[in-house]
């Protein structure tokens, strides 16, 4: 049983890893659309490549008109602030007993 512990304890931790990478990406295309990047620039293209597939969906959500601010990028860091508590935590308590 330790193993399926030690795994679902991975798991959680390179998911964990990988949320917070991507929440770091998320706040620096907001950061971005703040500036006039140059987009050709390959760093500039890989963070609206790796972003806009899961911002394009919350923006056609979200009613925009009144403010005129993309808060996309807010709604996103909350889920991903939720997947963090909520299934990052759950793996980690199922690995727990598995562990011992």
């Amino acid at each position: 049983m330790f193993v399926i512990g030690y795994f679902l304890s991975a798991l959680a931790t390179v998911l964990n890893y990988a949320l917070i990478f991507y929440m770091w990406v998320i706040i620096a295309r907001a950061i971005l659309s703040w500036v006039s990047p140059d987009p050709y620039n390959p760093i500039v293209r890989f963070i609206h490549n790796v972003t806009e597939p899961v911002l394009y969906p919350v923006r056609r959500w979200l009613p925009f008109g009144f403010t005129g601010i993309d808060l996309s990028p807010l709604v996103v860091l909350f889920v991903i602030m939720f997947l963090r508590m909520f299934i990052v935590n759950s793996l980690m308590r199922l690995a727990t007993p598995l562990l011992q």
